[in-house]
């Protein structure tokens, strides 16, 4: 079923209907709803290994003594994930819905750790100065745009996340850029092909 929810969620966006989720499974709908009662359950679980994957990311970048090095290899991880799942962004969105604390504090924590993250490469003169944690949010919508235009060109996406990563050097840094986003994770679209859907 999650490999199902997976090719689904890829082909029509993460809102693609619950019944075609089960016809690719080869299930009937009440044994997928059994199973994964709510849409948001299924695509945590359908994306559990992703998100896992970039969560294990930013410990190993925060753990690494070369702070730009872990800086890096996160960017590449996470945005390799988004290469490999076309339904990940969005699916890493919804694996922190804002109507669970446990998951707001999931959020702020990954957020508080990137800060960090970012705070030492900036020490180290790796990082430009000017770089706000919302400038990977940026990046990261720019690539899933690009991903989802060109899912098989993998040239084309390792191309962009080297110059993104490119610009993220402090060398760099020339001239103000206008002011950071507010962009948090909160931001990233749950739908794939259009904006966040509130939640109540």
């Amino acid at each position: 079923m999650l490999i199902a929810a997976r090719e689904v969620f890829a082909e029509y966006g993460i809102d693609a209907p619950m019944a075609t989720v089960a016809r690719r499974a080869g299930v009937g709908v009440a044994t997928l709803y059994r199973r994964f009662p709510t849409r948001d359950a299924l695509v945590r679980a359908a994306f559990a290994q992703q998100a896992e994957a970039c969560s294990r990311a930013l410990t190993e970048a925060l753990a690494d003594p070369d702070p730009w090095r872990g800086f890096r290899r996160l960017v590449e991880t996470v945005c390799a994930l988004q290469r490999e799942e076309r339904g990940f962004t969005a699916a890493f969105a919804a694996a922190f819905p804002d109507s669970m604390p446990e998951h707001t504090q999931a959020r702020e924590k990954a957020e508080r750790d990137f800060a960090t993250l970012v705070r030492r490469a900036k020490a180290a003169g790796a990082l430009r100065a000017d770089f706000h944690p919302s400038d990977l949010i940026v990046g990261l919508l720019s690539h899933c745009g690009l991903v989802t235009a060109l899912p098989h060109d993998r040239a084309a996406s390792r191309r962009l996340v080297a110059y993104l990563l490119q610009s993220f050097r402090a060398e760099a840094a020339h001239g103000a850029l206008p002011p950071p986003s507010t962009l948090s994770l909160r931001a990233i679209p749950i739908a794939a092909d259009g904006p966040r859907r509130q939640r109540t």
